[in-house]
């Protein structure tokens, strides 16, 4: 079979259930049934939540995991260019044939019964990693955690929760502490806990919740932290104080979560990942368009050489404020202009996204996600970067951004940053990737 099946029945389980997300679980136990508990028969599971961070604990998770020799199965989500990114066997992203003859089984197994297009598919992630041999899973939260999909796991081997803030307000509301509640749900009786760095709010929501459970929490500045040095960084928990180069991911936020893979590591029972496999892991792990920096493509074609593009995406407040940070720390040591390309979703809170933006950025250009029916306009997109504090302006498509920039990039070193949204970022990377 080929990607294009792939495709057409990936479209097929789209059309199952009228709601593209509708937070339950009853629609999952039917078909696992059908398909003889796959959920019962993995490997040791790490279960992550968490509004920030999840997919770079996972890289980090998986490039240490493998630098020690493990076979590693992942899932993640959304994916940027294509589904098969969603599930990775034993470190390798699933092969079309594949994929196409897992989901087959899986529509073939639950007929028309109304399920989701994320419940199916992780089933049919979960039917792959149950029958391809691997050392443990990392599986990353859709959304939420309590009534998220992968939270059929009755008892994953360690759960962790990266930082939670506002985000996907019309599915988990806008209060700090019900948002933590629903993220405490992957929170397991007497499963370790690892949580990294959160708002009073959330950490004492997620605490209680844990200590309600007899979930011994493993908690940021607390049991385990980490600071910066002047060549990489400290990491200090149960195991003491141990010293790791920088990791090869960009951002400064991203210490922070190779941090939190190492108090995962600390915490995680039946296997044995030394500090050179953590070293080697920082030093090749990938995720891509996390402040990822672009070396070829149209865009950066169009542009000078002494213009650095960087891709993120980062759609929420607290990325734009990790962004933001990272951008004045580069700043301070090698000071560059920076300009803005921006595309998002109508479902974020854009206008406080730009806000946390707008202290870095000389001036910005908005346009809409081609494709994307929730994608906000570019005209009211830029009216929205405006409020926010930031000089902007609409413009009809990415390229045209690109050019109308260009002659302010012409003048001296600068940066570009392309951001708002993982789906214009993975279009990005199909073009320039």
């Amino acid at each position: 079979m080929t990607g294009s099946n792939s495709d057409r029945i990936l479209a097929r389980m789209m059309t199952l259930h009228p709601k593209v997300i509708d937070l339950t679980l009853d629609r999952m136990l039917p078909l696992l049934a059908k398909l003889d508990h796959p959920e019962q028969r993995l490997p040791p599971v790490i279960h992550v939540a968490g509004t920030n961070g999840k997919g770079s604990l996972l890289a980090n998770l998986r490039a240490m995991l493998e630098a020690a020799g493990y076979r590693v199965h992942v899932y993640t989500s959304p994916h940027l260019v294509r589904f098969a990114e969603r599930i990775r066997l034993a470190g390798k992203i699933i092969e079309e044939d594949s994929l196409s003859d897992l989901l087959l089984d899986c529509e073939k197994a639950n007929g028309d019964t109304p399920i989701t297009y994320f419940e199916i598919t992780t089933i049919a992630a979960f039917k792959a990693f149950a029958e391809t041999p691997g050392d443990i899973l990392l599986l990353e939260t859709g959304l939420g955690g309590r009534y998220d999909a992968t939270n059929v796991v009755a008892r994953p081997a360690l759960t962790a929760i990266t930082p939670i803030s506002h985000d996907h307000a019309e599915f988990l509301g806008t209060d700090l502490a019900g948002i933590a509640g629903e993220k405490a749900g992957i929170i397991k009786p007497d499963v370790p806990v690892i949580i990294g760095p959160q708002d009073p709010v959330a950490l004492e929501v997620l605490q209680k919740t844990a200590e309600k459970l007899g979930s011994q929490p493993y908690i940021y500045d607390r049991e385990w932290s980490c600071r910066r040095t002047a060549d990489g960084w400290e990491y200090r928990g149960a195991s003491g104080a141990r010293r790791f180069t920088a990791p090869s991911l960009h951002g400064l936020y991203q210490i922070e979560n190779a941090a939190t893979a190492v108090a995962c590591l600390d915490q995680l029972g039946g296997f044995t990942v030394s500090d050179a496999a953590i070293a080697k892991g920082l030093q090749t792990v990938e995720w891509p368009a996390r402040m990822q920096r672009l070396n070829r493509g149209p865009i950066v074609d169009a542009l000078p050489g002494h213009v650095d593009v960087w891709l993120d995406g980062g759609h929420n407040p607290a990325a734009a404020e990790q962004i933001a940070a990272s951008f004045t720390d580069w700043n301070e040591r090698d000071p560059k202009p920076t300009y803005l390309i921006a595309g998002m979703l109508n479902t974020k809170d854009q206008k406080s996204y730009f806000a946390r933006l707008a202290g870095i950025v000389e001036k910005g250009h908005c346009i809409a996600i081609p494709g994307e029916a929730a994608s906000t306009s570019a005209e009211d997109l830029a009216a929205l970067a405006r409020a926010g504090g930031l000089a902007a302006r609409e413009m009809p498509s990415m390229m045209a951004a690109v050019e109308a920039l260009a002659p302010d990039l012409a003048e001296k070193p600068s940066r570009l940053l392309i951001t708002g949204s993982l789906y214009l970022a993975g279009q990005v990377l199909r073009d320039n990737g």
